[in-house]
């Protein structure tokens, strides 16, 4: 059986998505995955070409979401709060956006004031 991936969790989509949040960066690290950067800290990154987008999430979404099938805590950055977002679980591409740009969000939030400034973010 063939899997359709939503455009988010493929290289171009998520990169394409990515370049539209305020000023976030992109990067290829690790094992080339797509890795999505506010102020130099990470908020998103896509695992594999298609694979999994791993994401900030806040205490309560991550609670939420770790029991939903598909979602896991995110390998190395679960203590910090990160999930993996399969293609198995019941969210939607736009529901992925959705998280993505409240990653973004939290991770600007816990930048300096300085950085924040910067950025144009203050």
């Amino acid at each position: 059986m063939s899997v359709t991936y939503p455009a988010i969790m493929t290289r171009p989509g998520f990169e394409a998505f990515i370049v539209t949040l305020p000023k976030a960066t992109l990067v290829r690290q690790w094992r080339d995955d797509s890795v999505a950067k506010i102020g130099g800290k990470v908020f998103a990154l896509l695992d594999r070409d298609p694979g999994e987008v791993w994401l900030k999430v806040s205490p309560m979404a991550y609670e939420l979401l770790t029991d939903l099938h598909g979602i896991r805590p995110a390998p190395y950055f679960a203590r910090a709060g990160w999930v993996a977002i399969s293609v198995a679980s019941p969210l939607s591409g736009d529901e992925v956006e959705a998280y993505i740009r409240e990653a973004h969000r939290i991770v600007a939030g816990k930048l300096t004031c300085k950085a924040r400034a910067e950025l144009g973010l203050a």
